[in-house]
Formats: structure tokens, sequence, C-alpha cells
């Protein structure tokens, strides 16, 4: 897959996502394999309003490139002069979200809401592309609702006008996240383009990567909620590629180091309170398929300061190679993490 200077083979992309796609989380997606990674989402109308909230989300690290800006909105003028914002960050590349389906952004003619205006989303394309120098890109959905499916047009609308890649998520802004995905669409969206071709939309384990790369001959893959849930998916999705084997899963010194990974960054980047709070969301994806999740988790909740996670965290560790009881070895971490605190 080619885009302008990027060029990947079998990419294993890291979809953006709002509230999660943040550096530190795209940090830990780029060490664990994820081949392009992508901002939040960048509302055009902040970003012109010089919204520093905004601006904050397209900060980013070298070590995160290839790395993509996603900016979405309804109206032209302010999507031109986002992206030319944009591009002053440094970033690879720009993409244009045409498949936010939630109510706030589909009806107010911006994200999927423009699949109900397609002379709009072209217009608005091919401004964003002519504003700047870097490759364009956009992610859309097979169409507004299961009767006005038109994807294969979009492809070329878009193709005609410059975009470089195209990304689907293979539902209709009505099905929101849930329903099945449809990725029969996309055989027929290849041979209609030459532009790369990727898939998005229930790609959740290493098996799912491997289907879809076999069964709808795409580009890349991009993956949303399964990095959430497992961000070891970059690595063992790799592995699967390359072997036909199944990688096994992290080990619990891995989930812990890479959570205690995560919560540096996060604090480096946000300061403590706010970088512990909001690593809170991430708990499930490292701490998923191990024994008393739930206690764990809630134990967790209880920080807002970096050093004292940290001590209940190694405690933990240093407790379950003593004893193969992750009840016993909670308990231990727990009465330790008490009485450094107290």
């Amino acid at each position: 897959m080619r885009i302008g200077s990027i060029n990947i083979d079998r990419g294993i992309l890291l979809a953006p996502m709002e509230d999660v796609t943040d550096l530190p989380f795209r940090v830990i997606c780029k060490r664990l394999g994820a081949d392009l990674v992508y901002t939040e989402f960048v509302n055009s109308e902040g970003l012109v309003r010089g919204s520093e909230k905004t601006r904050t989300k397209m900060l980013f690290l070298e070590e995160e490139r290839p790395f993509g800006i996603q900016i979405y909105g309804g109206e032209i003028s302010s999507m031109a002069s986002a992206a030319r914002l944009a591009e002053s960050f440094g970033p690879d590349l720009i993409d244009i979200n045409c498949g936010c389906w939630v109510k706030d952004v589909a009806l107010r003619g911006a994200g999927a809401g423009l699949l109900r205006d397609l002379p709009r989303m072209r217009s608005l394309a091919a401004e964003v592309v002519r504003s700047v120098d870097l490759p364009v890109t956009l992610k859309t959905r097979l169409g507004w609702d299961a009767h006005s499916i038109r994807i294969v047009e979009v492809a070329r609308m878009l193709e005609d006008v410059g975009i470089q890649a195209l990304t689907v998520h293979c539902r209709t802004r009505d099905q929101g996240h849930k329903g099945p995905v449809d990725y029969s669409w996309i055989p027929r969206i290849k041979e209609a383009i030459s532009i790369p071709v990727i898939v998005n939309g229930d790609i959740v384990s290493p098996a799912n990567v491997r289907q879809v790369f076999e069964t709808t001959g795409c580009d890349a893959v991009m993956i949303g909620r399964g990095a959430v849930l497992n961000p070891w998916i970059f690595r063992e999705a790799r592995h699967e590629l390359a072997t036909g084997t199944l990688r096994g899963g992290p080990t619990l010194h891995e989930r812990v180091d890479l959570l205690l990974e995560h919560l540096r960054l996060s604090v480096e980047h946000k300061g403590e309170r706010k970088g512990v709070l909001e690593l809170r969301k991430h708990y499930a994806g490292y701490l998923r398929g191990m024994p008393h999740i739930s206690r764990i988790r809630l134990h967790l909740m209880q920080y807002t300061e970096r050093a004292p996670m940290e001590e209940f965290l190694q405690s933990f560790l240093e407790a379950s190679m003593m004893t193969d009881d992750p009840a016993s070895a909670l308990e231990l971490a727990s009465a330790g993490s008490v009485m450094q605190e107290g």
C-alpha cells in the first residue's frame, strides 16, 4: 500500500477514535506493531477558532510516524482551513472523517452525514486536496442506511478528486457499531478504483485480520475497538500473517509492564491526576483474561497519583511470582499498598 511516501505491505492500522487514540495510547500501539496511527477526531471549527484543546490533539512524537491527522466538519471552507493548519504540524497525511455516525456529528452534515449529500462530499474532499501538499485520505461507511449504499460510486468519485486512499467501515451509518459487517463490498470497490482500500469494522482478533486480507483483497486493515480490548493485537496479527500460526498472548509480566509504561506516558503528557484518571478506560484491555479482573480494576480505580499505583502493580506482580493463587496475590498486593500509603 502506497500513500505518498508511505509504503506498507499488508498494513495493520490503528483507527482514529475519540477519547482513545491520544498520544500515549498511539505510542503504545506503535511499539506493538501498528503500521500507521491517527489522532482522535479533530474538529475543523474548533481548529479554525483557535481552540487550544483541539490543537493539542495534533501533537505527536517522531516515533509515531507514519502519522495521520484526521479532521471532520461539514463546512467546506472550514475544512480547507483546518487541513492547512493540520499540515503545519508536520504529519504524513491528512484524513477526512466521513464515517462518524453519532447524532451530534452526522445529523449536522459532518462525518457520515456527508453520505446523504454526495455532491457536497465531493466538493469538500476536492477542496481539502487542493488546500494541502500532503496526501489526503478519507474514511467512510458503506452508506447512510441499507437502502442507500452507493459505496462503489463514492469510491470512484473520491479517487477522481485526488483522495489517495479510502478506508471503509463495512457498516452503514444506521448500524453504528451494531449488526453484522458486510465485507462483500470490498472486492467490488477494489475493482472500481486503483487507490489503496483499507477495511475497518469488527476486526478484533488476529484471525479476523488474516480472514479479511484473504477474503477481500484489501490493501490494509484498520483496527479500532479490537486494539482497546487487546493492544497486543498488532504484534499477534503480524505474527499470524507471517507464519499462519497463532502467537501466544501476553504474559502477566508483559501486561503489568505495559500498563506501567502507559501510566508513565500518560502522566508525562497530561500531568499526574489527569494522566492517571484518563488511563482508567484502558484497564480492561490490559487486564483482560486475568483472574479476578473486576477486583483488580476496582482497586486501581482508587488511585489518582502515579506512585501508589505503581507500587500496587509492582507488589501484585511480585506476589504473583510467589503464589499460583491470583486471589492471594491480590490480597498481598492490596495489603502492601495500604501500608505504603498509610
